[in-house]
């Protein structure tokens, strides 16, 4: 019985030293294969992107700081981002330094101004009284002109002509300065005029310093979720940051009933975009939630974003449904189907090899690889669809194989068309 089974264990002995002196590597040795798969096959572009909403309310600043010669708008004060505020409820503090500065400039050219009006009426009101006792003196004078010459009757002619001469003067004086009167009040009515204007010129420059001042206070203007305005760079408003004079939006109250996706593709893949694409959209965020959309835009023109290297080109993405845990900023993986084969055979991109621009897969066959060639269709980013050269039931290589020595090659029959 005992040597019954020594032979057999002997056998099994010597195998496993075989395998472990002669076979336990085989990493030179081991060639990766798979087979054609069958199915849907999808042609797609990936990016990230970042909910916004398509529509909201902007919280804006004080509008008009640039008359005032103010160009940027520091903020000290903000509520939390995401805070949920009700129409006329405090949003952000915008620092009053500057523009204090400005009131009190502003409130001493009205100062100045209130006097220059004061000077100019007591100026006009003396030199009118003055040229109205003129005119009552000239009065006088003529009436003393007249008695002259009536009492003349009885002197000389030559007294009497002199008497006539005087009476002539006094009579074309008064009428002079009558009309010099009338000038003069109008010159009075001018200047004052003027100094009124400047007056209410600083006067409304006063009024418009402080209903802007008001607005330092920066409210709501409806109900809904604060979210913080982004600059050019991307990054956020907060606490001690700028807002231009010329938009001066602190942040926004969005409608979450319309959000889309704003992402951008490189300027390969711009090309297979067009806008009513069909996209499957994930959230970072809640990794089980599934979105769809569509894509709205393409930008025409391409943008150097930070940190790419290549140009980049905007695609808006409008999100098909209406969901309460969608929020601005929140990252989105957006896949934008570009075509959709319901059944089509297709291998991994790395069993393709070209030769003299004709497709190659190594196969099986019997002990011994072959080339095959092959006709190839639509391509996404790990597979391509065969359309003639294989079948199912074939075995093809992943890699070249070790040997291909004198392999045979096998070529596709021309496809004959009947007209």
């Amino acid at each position: 019985m005992k040597k019954k089974y020594l032979i057999p264990a002997t056998v099994i002995v010597l195998s496993l030293v075989a395998w472990f002196v002669f076979g336990g590597d085989t990493s030179d040795s081991v060639e990766l294969t798979t087979s054609p798969k069958k199915g849907e096959f999808v042609v797609d572009v990936t990016t990230t992107g970042e909910l916004r909403a398509k529509q909201s309310v902007e919280i804006r600043g004080p509008q008009g700081v640039r008359e005032i010669r103010l160009f940027n708008l520091k903020i000290q004060r903000l509520i939390p981002e995401g805070t949920i505020v009700k129409e006329g409820d405090f949003v952000a503090e915008l620092d009053r330094s500057e523009i204090t500065g400005r009131l009190q400039d502003a409130l001493l050219e009205l100062q100045q101004a209130q006097s220059q009006v004061t000077q100019v009426s007591l100026d006009s009101t003396l030199t009118l009284s003055q040229a109205r006792d003129n005119l009552i003196n000239l009065e006088y004078a003529l009436e003393e002109r007249q008695i002259a010459v009536d009492q003349s009757q009885y002197e000389s002619p030559a007294v009497q002509r002199q008497a006539e001469i005087d009476l002539d003067k006094a009579r074309r004086q008064l009428a002079q300065e009558k009309k010099n009167y009338v000038t003069k009040v109008k010159q009075a009515e001018a200047q004052m005029s003027e100094v009124e204007a400047d007056l209410q010129e600083e006067q409304n420059e006063v009024n418009k310093i402080r209903s802007l001042l008001q607005n330092f206070t920066v409210t709501a203007p409806a109900q809904g979720m604060v979210i913080y305005k982004r600059n050019y760079d991307g990054s956020k408003v907060t606490e001690g940051s700028d807002i231009s004079a010329w938009n001066p939006t602190v942040a926004e109250l969005p409608d979450f009933s319309y959000m889309e996706s704003v992402t951008y593709v490189n300027e390969v893949d711009v090309q297979k975009v067009t806008k009513d694409q069909n996209v499957e959209i994930g959230l970072d965020a809640i990794p089980d939630k599934r979105l769809t959309g569509k894509v709205t835009s393409v930008a025409n023109i391409g943008e150097q974003r930070p940190n790419s290297d290549s140009k980049v080109y905007e695609v808006i993405i409008a999100v098909t449904e209406s969901d309460s845990v969608l929020r601005p900023a929140m990252t989105t993986s957006n896949r934008v189907i570009v075509h959709r084969v319901p059944e089509a055979m297709y291998i991994p991109l790395e069993t393709i090899h070209v030769q003299d621009s004709t497709s190659f897969v190594f196969k099986q066959d019997g002990l011994y690889p072959v080339m095959q060639q092959v006709e190839l269709g639509l391509m996404n980013e790990n597979e391509v669809i065969v359309h003639r050269g294989l079948s199912m039931d074939d075995v093809i290589y992943l890699s070249v194989p070790a040997d291909t020595v004198g392999i045979e090659r096998m070529y596709l029959e021309e496809e004959i068309t009947s007209n």
